[in-house]
């Protein structure tokens, strides 16, 4: 059965959809933006805090469903600029030590609020 999470460790959704489903013990989270939770303004024009500041709502929103990072099976980076790819994936292997899930990256044209970087992640619970 279907369950829909809007966990309070989550940025607010800017549209008509659930920050994560849950289903079968697999957990799917919408793709993240780089809002900082403390002060609610969303980081741009810097790479590397805003992959940490995705990264670290991501471990929050995963552990408050009863999950982790080290059960994330699948990642899905887009990038507005490929040429970020190394800066990105500097602090994305601070989070993946061990048991890399599987990933994807791409370079998009524009992402949401004008973002440099957005993640979506599959984990299981």
């Amino acid at each position: 059965m279907k369950k829909i999470h809007n966990p309070k460790s989550a940025p607010k959704a800017i549209g008509p959809y659930s920050i994560a489903n849950e289903y079968n013990n697999l957990i799917f989270l919408s793709g993240q933006l780089p809002v900082d939770m403390e002060t609610g303004e969303m980081v741009k024009n810097d790479v590397e805090k805003e992959t940490l500041i995705i990264l670290t709502n991501i471990k929050n929103i995963l552990e408050e469903l009863g999950s982790s990072m080290d059960k994330v099976l699948k990642t899905t980076v887009y990038l507005k600029n490929m040429d970020d790819f190394t800066k990105m994936n500097e602090i994305y292997g601070k989070f993946f030590t061990e048991n890399h899930p599987s990933r994807s990256a791409f370079q998009v044209a524009k992402l949401p609020k004008d973002s440099d970087v957005e993640i979506e992640v599959i984990a299981i619970k």
